[in-house]
């Protein structure tokens, strides 16, 4: 597997974001299930696709910055047939790994009450839940998580540069 960034409205990129949609109206019988703004190439600061060893596109997700030290995680998604694979961990590492680069301090992200998949998921790799924010402060089927990406503030690290 190999995980690349794309621009926003590459065409598997899109076609991957179409899919998770689909897999969404399903879940919750509605075509708009997203208490926010849907994600734009406007205001998203970057997007990953994963591709399987034959070529295939197996997933994908973004990072839509909120601030100067976070980022929410928007559109993860890997197509069934690839679920259970390397294919969500490589796209949540690419997503850290980016969010390190900038020095972020955390990433957030929402996910619903009808994607229990989702929440074992993010819980095994480190999110822990909080209270719901921004757009979906008001929603009862969103469900938040956040994960640090440092083990410490690094301003604080800075701060005490040379201590014991």
């Amino acid at each position: 597997m190999i995980v690349r960034q794309v621009a926003w409205d590459d065409p598997e990129a899109t076609a991957l974001r179409g899919a998770q949609r689909a897999e969404m109206e399903l879940r919750y019988g509605t075509p708009d299930s997203e208490p926010g703004p849907a994600p734009t190439a406007a205001d998203i600061t970057v997007f990953f696709v994963a591709y399987s060893d034959d070529g295939e596109p197996a997933g994908c997700g973004g990072l839509r910055q909120l601030s100067d030290t976070e980022a929410e995680i928007k559109r993860m998604y890997v197509a069934p047939h690839h679920r259970g694979s390397v294919v969500s961990t490589g796209i949540l590492d690419a997503l850290e790994t980016f969010g390190r680069e900038r020095a972020w301090l955390r990433l957030v992200l929402e996910t619903g009450d009808a994607q229990p998949d989702a929440i074992r998921f993010y819980e095994r790799e480190g999110f822990t839940r909080i209270p719901n924010f921004g757009h979906y402060v008001d929603s009862a089927l969103s469900i938040c998580f956040e994960k640090s990406l440092f083990g410490s503030d690094p301003a604080d690290d800075a701060l005490c540069e040379g201590c014991q």
